[in-house]
Protein backbone atom coordinates (compact mmCIF):
# COMPACT_ATOMS: atom_id res chain seq x y z
CA UNK A 1 0.00 0.00 0.00
CA UNK A 2 1.61 3.87 -0.72
CA UNK A 3 2.59 5.72 1.70
CA UNK A 4 1.09 8.70 1.62
CA UNK A 5 3.23 12.03 2.40
CA UNK A 6 1.03 14.82 3.97
CA UNK A 7 1.74 18.66 3.29
CA UNK A 8 4.27 18.10 6.60
CA UNK A 9 6.22 15.99 5.55
CA UNK A 10 6.76 18.26 2.06
CA UNK A 11 7.59 21.55 4.53
CA UNK A 12 10.50 18.91 6.04
CA UNK A 13 11.87 18.43 2.30
CA UNK A 14 11.81 21.92 1.46
CA UNK A 15 13.76 22.95 4.84
CA UNK A 16 16.41 20.58 4.26
CA UNK A 17 18.99 19.47 1.34
CA UNK A 18 16.24 17.24 -0.51
CA UNK A 19 14.84 21.64 -1.81
CA UNK A 20 18.34 22.36 -3.35
CA UNK A 21 20.75 22.57 -0.50
CA UNK A 22 21.90 26.33 -0.79
CA UNK A 23 19.12 28.82 -0.32
CA UNK A 24 19.26 32.01 -3.23
CA UNK A 25 17.59 34.70 -3.43
CA UNK A 26 15.38 35.39 -6.32
CA UNK A 27 14.22 39.30 -7.17
CA UNK A 28 11.39 40.52 -9.64
CA UNK A 29 13.30 41.05 -12.90
CA UNK A 30 14.27 44.05 -14.15
CA UNK A 31 13.68 45.83 -17.62
CA UNK A 32 16.19 44.51 -20.14
CA UNK A 33 16.94 41.13 -18.01
CA UNK A 34 18.14 37.97 -20.48
CA UNK A 35 15.22 35.37 -20.22
CA UNK A 36 16.70 32.34 -19.10
CA UNK A 37 17.46 30.06 -22.14
CA UNK A 38 17.27 26.13 -21.19
CA UNK A 39 21.45 25.72 -21.49
CA UNK A 40 21.50 27.92 -18.65
CA UNK A 41 19.07 26.07 -15.94
CA UNK A 42 19.28 22.74 -13.86
CA UNK A 43 16.12 21.59 -13.69
CA UNK A 44 14.74 18.93 -10.64
CA UNK A 45 11.68 17.19 -9.47
CA UNK A 46 11.91 18.34 -5.69
CA UNK A 47 9.65 17.64 -2.99
CA UNK A 48 7.69 15.09 -4.18
CA UNK A 49 4.60 13.71 -2.13
CA UNK A 50 0.64 12.70 -2.33
CA UNK A 51 -2.10 14.46 -0.43
CA UNK A 52 -5.55 14.80 -0.59
CA UNK A 53 -6.32 12.71 -4.00
CA UNK A 54 -3.30 14.82 -5.63
CA UNK A 55 0.55 13.80 -6.31
CA UNK A 56 3.31 15.63 -7.45
CA UNK A 57 6.34 17.43 -6.48
CA UNK A 58 8.03 20.97 -7.31
CA UNK A 59 10.16 21.42 -10.55
CA UNK A 60 13.50 23.56 -9.44
CA UNK A 61 14.68 25.82 -12.43
CA UNK A 62 17.93 26.73 -11.20
CA UNK A 63 20.62 29.34 -12.69
CA UNK A 64 23.56 26.99 -13.38
CA UNK A 65 25.15 29.87 -15.29
CA UNK A 66 27.57 32.94 -14.37
CA UNK A 67 25.24 35.34 -15.84
CA UNK A 68 21.81 36.32 -14.39
CA UNK A 69 18.61 35.79 -16.24
CA UNK A 70 14.88 35.91 -15.41
CA UNK A 71 12.19 33.33 -15.42
CA UNK A 72 8.32 34.08 -15.40
CA UNK A 73 5.06 32.69 -17.01
CA UNK A 74 4.27 29.00 -17.67
CA UNK A 75 6.97 26.50 -18.06
CA UNK A 76 5.98 23.60 -20.91
CA UNK A 77 5.40 20.27 -19.31
CA UNK A 78 4.33 17.30 -20.86
CA UNK A 79 4.29 13.87 -18.96
CA UNK A 80 5.76 10.53 -20.97
CA UNK A 81 4.09 7.31 -20.53
CA UNK A 82 6.11 4.08 -20.88
CA UNK A 83 4.34 3.63 -24.40
CA UNK A 84 5.65 6.91 -25.84
CA UNK A 85 2.43 8.62 -24.60
CA UNK A 86 2.83 12.34 -23.88
CA UNK A 87 0.46 14.76 -22.69
CA UNK A 88 0.60 18.20 -21.83
CA UNK A 89 -0.29 19.40 -18.66
CA UNK A 90 -2.76 22.16 -18.39
CA UNK A 91 -2.06 25.67 -16.66
CA UNK A 92 -3.43 25.62 -13.15
CA UNK A 93 -4.98 27.85 -11.00
CA UNK A 94 -4.57 26.60 -7.73
CA UNK A 95 -3.05 23.40 -6.67
CA UNK A 96 -3.89 21.36 -3.76
CA UNK A 97 -0.27 19.94 -3.61
CA UNK A 98 1.94 22.72 -2.87
CA UNK A 99 -0.87 24.84 -1.93
CA UNK A 100 -0.20 27.59 -4.89
CA UNK A 101 -2.83 30.01 -6.24
CA UNK A 102 -2.82 32.05 -9.55
CA UNK A 103 -2.75 35.62 -8.86
CA UNK A 104 -2.15 38.43 -11.60
CA UNK A 105 0.79 39.77 -11.96
CA UNK A 106 2.88 36.76 -12.07
CA UNK A 107 6.04 37.41 -10.56
CA UNK A 108 9.06 38.11 -12.83
CA UNK A 109 12.23 36.39 -11.23
CA UNK A 110 15.58 37.75 -11.59
CA UNK A 111 17.73 34.07 -10.65
CA UNK A 112 21.33 35.38 -9.71
CA UNK A 113 23.90 31.96 -10.55
CA UNK A 114 22.46 29.57 -7.87
CA UNK A 115 19.33 30.82 -7.70
CA UNK A 116 16.36 29.36 -8.26
CA UNK A 117 12.45 29.69 -9.66
CA UNK A 118 9.63 26.73 -8.83
CA UNK A 119 6.59 25.47 -10.58
CA UNK A 120 4.18 23.06 -9.07
CA UNK A 121 2.99 19.95 -10.97
CA UNK A 122 0.52 17.55 -9.95
CA UNK A 123 -2.15 15.05 -10.89
CA UNK A 124 -5.10 13.30 -9.54
CA UNK A 125 -3.84 9.93 -7.70
CA UNK A 126 -7.46 8.00 -7.48
CA UNK A 127 -10.11 7.19 -9.63
CA UNK A 128 -12.68 9.09 -10.49
CA UNK A 129 -16.42 8.48 -10.28
CA UNK A 130 -17.38 4.68 -11.30
CA UNK A 131 -13.84 4.35 -12.99
CA UNK A 132 -12.11 1.57 -11.06
CA UNK A 133 -8.38 2.53 -11.95
CA UNK A 134 -5.85 4.66 -13.28
CA UNK A 135 -4.26 4.89 -17.20
CA UNK A 136 -0.15 4.23 -16.71
CA UNK A 137 1.45 6.74 -14.72
CA UNK A 138 4.39 9.13 -16.62
CA UNK A 139 7.47 8.13 -16.37
CA UNK A 140 9.29 10.73 -17.62
CA UNK A 141 8.43 14.67 -17.75
CA UNK A 142 9.17 16.86 -20.71
CA UNK A 143 10.51 20.48 -19.44
CA UNK A 144 10.28 23.30 -21.38
CA UNK A 145 10.99 26.93 -19.44
CA UNK A 146 8.81 29.72 -20.81
CA UNK A 147 9.39 30.93 -23.70
CA UNK A 148 12.14 28.41 -24.59
CA UNK A 149 11.68 26.75 -27.79
CA UNK A 150 14.01 24.11 -26.36
CA UNK A 151 13.19 20.94 -23.10
CA UNK A 152 14.62 18.36 -21.25
CA UNK A 153 13.38 14.98 -20.05
CA UNK A 154 13.70 14.21 -16.38
CA UNK A 155 12.15 11.12 -14.35
CA UNK A 156 8.62 11.33 -13.06
CA UNK A 157 9.62 9.16 -9.81
CA UNK A 158 7.96 10.86 -6.90
CA UNK A 159 10.22 9.41 -4.20
CA UNK A 160 7.81 10.76 -1.41
CA UNK A 161 4.92 9.18 -3.07
CA UNK A 162 6.47 6.25 -4.11
CA UNK A 163 5.41 5.98 -7.69
CA UNK A 164 5.57 7.71 -11.10
CA UNK A 165 3.01 10.54 -11.01
CA UNK A 166 -0.22 9.50 -12.05
CA UNK A 167 -2.82 10.13 -14.82
CA UNK A 168 -5.50 9.53 -13.39
CA UNK A 169 -8.67 11.33 -15.02
CA UNK A 170 -11.60 13.83 -13.39
CA UNK A 171 -15.09 12.28 -13.63
CA UNK A 172 -15.32 13.91 -17.00
CA UNK A 173 -12.58 11.61 -17.93
CA UNK A 174 -10.70 15.11 -18.42
CA UNK A 175 -6.69 14.45 -17.54
CA UNK A 176 -5.62 16.02 -14.11
CA UNK A 177 -1.89 16.86 -14.49
CA UNK A 178 -1.41 20.72 -14.75
CA UNK A 179 1.29 23.07 -13.79
CA UNK A 180 1.60 26.47 -11.71
CA UNK A 181 3.05 29.21 -13.60
CA UNK A 182 7.07 29.95 -12.17
CA UNK A 183 7.19 31.35 -8.43
CA UNK A 184 9.55 31.98 -5.36
CA UNK A 185 9.42 29.66 -2.95
CA UNK A 186 7.89 31.72 -0.81
CA UNK A 187 4.42 31.91 -2.98
CA UNK A 188 4.17 28.41 -2.62
CA UNK A 189 3.95 28.26 1.08
CA UNK A 190 6.71 26.75 1.98
CA UNK A 191 9.52 28.87 2.54
CA UNK A 192 11.95 28.70 5.19
CA UNK A 193 12.99 31.66 7.52
CA UNK A 194 16.04 32.01 6.51
CA UNK A 195 15.24 32.45 2.99
CA UNK A 196 14.91 35.90 1.54
CA UNK A 197 12.10 36.42 -0.66
CA UNK A 198 11.82 39.78 -2.84
CA UNK A 199 8.35 40.22 -4.74
CA UNK A 200 7.76 42.98 -6.77
CA UNK A 201 10.69 45.11 -5.30
CA UNK A 202 9.86 44.81 -1.84
CA UNK A 203 12.26 42.48 0.12
CA UNK A 204 10.89 40.32 2.80
CA UNK A 205 11.51 37.66 5.01
CA UNK A 206 9.59 34.98 4.66
CA UNK A 207 8.46 32.97 8.13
Amino acid sequence: MRIRNMLAAAVCVLATAGCGGQVASAMTAGAGQTACAMSQLKVALTNTGAVAGQAGGYLRFTNDSHAICSLSGWPVVSGVTASGRATTFRHARSAMYGAWRYSAPLPALTLRPGASGYAVIAADDLPAGTQTSCPAPDVRLRVAAPGSKKSILISAWLPGARSYLPTCRSISGAETAETSAITTLARTGRATSREPAVIRGAVALSR
